[in-house]
């Protein structure tokens, strides 16, 4: 088990909490928290050691296209790059469209 801890600039607060995904065979659990601190804080706990390279590259890509402060924790199990990519974008789809459904 390997944990890893990220940092990236953000510009505006998640809208809402998101969580998405579960803890399985091959997948990842993410829960996104809004913060007023004008970063990203990305917590990454894999069972999988020596990726963090990787993990790196994955979620420095992700971050340089959204902005939003937030805590982010992300609990993997042996996720691919894409679908660790793909689990990012629902939990945002999820924060922004829990915040237009209350519009």
């Amino acid at each position: 088990m390997e944990c890893l801890t990220f940092n990236y600039p953000a510009k505006t607060p998640l809208p809402e909490c998101s969580h998405v995904g579960v803890v399985g065979s091959g997948d990842l659990e993410i829960i996104m928290v809004p913060n007023d601190q004008k970063v990203i804080n990305v917590e990454v706990n894999t069972s999988i050691d020596g990726f963090a390279d990787i993990w790196k590259v994955v979620l420095e890509r992700f971050f340089e296209a959204n902005h939003y402060a937030m805590n982010v924790k992300i609990n993997d199990f042996g996720a691919t790059p894409g679908m660790v990519t793909m689990r990012l974008a629902q939990a945002l789809e999820v924060s922004n469209t829990h915040e237009y459904a209350q519009r």
